[in-house]
């Protein structure tokens, strides 16, 4: 998760380029409004004249030359302010326009970063993981209702894996609709093959077209990171994984079960699950694991965190991937959808 120097340059070069953009298209508007208002100018030059002259005046001991300043520049801003709107300007025509105003397009406010500036970060380890091609496929607009059976009965439940699909598509949704207001997380969890990974790309690419900060990561992937972040050698002044990690928008954690576990990954899961819990960060998890041995693997630490915190949506069914096959040995020529679970 930590940017390389080439990542963070070029993030920084962009961030150089729209303050370049930003003078450039004020240039223009003040070309704009200099061709219809032939005295822009000249009060322009007298608002600079008058300026140099009252700070001269300043530097040599006149107090009363900054109150000076201030009236004289007033009258003057707004005798410009006036010829702007009565050509029929808006009132900040000739003023940098920002695309993060609360930045200023610098990508700091002060020393710290801005969240436009976390946000291009994740955007950017987004783009460069290939995720981003991956939710034009898996989203909620192709997820598809053919490969749940209503005669499939769950036999811890009793309910079909349509019906428990059903259920969490519409919970899905309605995290993705309250995103904004409400803290929730969710574990997808049950049979191999049924739908989780897609389901969590669903509201990945949701969450994202709404400008919030995701990372997505597969269980072996993100206790790698957590190891190197603790054990290993922190060359780069960039390395904010952890940051990331806790802070993001949404954490989405895939195939939790595959990874190594060990005292080490129950206790970095354990500290990553509770931080987001008390900043207030949603989590996805999905899993192949039953309840019983996440309580077993992973501690009754974590799965208190789980069951208190957590909606947990059980997903039963037949391996989809598996069904496609028979389906195209069958030689059928239906469009399948592709679904990413393991």
């Amino acid at each position: 998760m930590a940017l390389s120097n080439s990542q963070y340059d070029e993030l920084m070069r962009t961030y150089e380029q729209r303050q370049l953009d930003n003078e450039h298209a004020l240039r223009k508007r003040y070309e704009t409004a200099c061709s219809m208002i032939p005295k822009l100018p000249a009060l322009d030059d007298a608002i600079s004249s008058i300026s140099i002259k009252q700070a001269r005046l300043l530097l040599d001991g006149h107090e009363d030359a900054l109150s000076e300043l201030k009236e004289e520049i007033s009258r003057l801003s707004a005798q410009k302010q006036a010829l702007l709107c009565s050509h029929g300007f808006p009132e900040d025509y000739l003023e940098l326009h920002y695309l993060c105003p609360d930045c200023k397009d610098t990508g700091y406010i002060g020393t710290n970063k801005c969240h436009c500036f976390k946000k291009a970060i994740v955007d950017l380890l987004y783009t460069q993981s290939n995720l981003q091609e991956i939710l034009e496929k898996e989203n909620f607009s192709t997820f598809s209702l053919d490969y749940y059976s209503s005669n499939h009965k769950d036999p811890l439940t009793g309910r079909s894996s349509l019906e428990a699909v059903q259920t969490a598509l519409h919970i899905c949704h309605e995290f993705v609709d309250t995103f904004s207001e409400d803290f929730r997380n969710i574990l997808l969890y049950g049979d191999t093959g049924v739908g989780k990974t897609f389901l969590s790309h669903c509201i990945a690419k949701e969450v994202m077209d709404s400008s919030y900060s995701v990372i997505y990561f597969s269980a072996s992937r993100l206790f790698d990171v957590l190891a190197k972040n603790m054990f290993g050698k922190k060359e780069e002044e960039t390395d904010d994984s952890l940051d990331y990690i806790y802070n993001c928008d949404l954490l989405i954690i895939d195939d939790l079960g595959t990874e190594l576990a060990n005292t080490f990954t129950i206790s970095q899961l354990f500290s990553c699950l509770n931080e987001r819990i008390l900043r207030r960060k949603s989590t996805i998890i999905s899993t192949n694991l039953a309840l019983d041995d996440i309580k077993t693997i992973y501690s009754e630490r974590i799965f208190s965190r789980i069951s208190s915190h957590y909606t947990m949506l059980r997903l039963t069914g037949d391996d989809i991937r598996i069904q496609k096959k028979l389906l195209n040995l069958g030689g059928t020529n239906l469009s399948l959808i592709h679904i990413s679970e393991p």
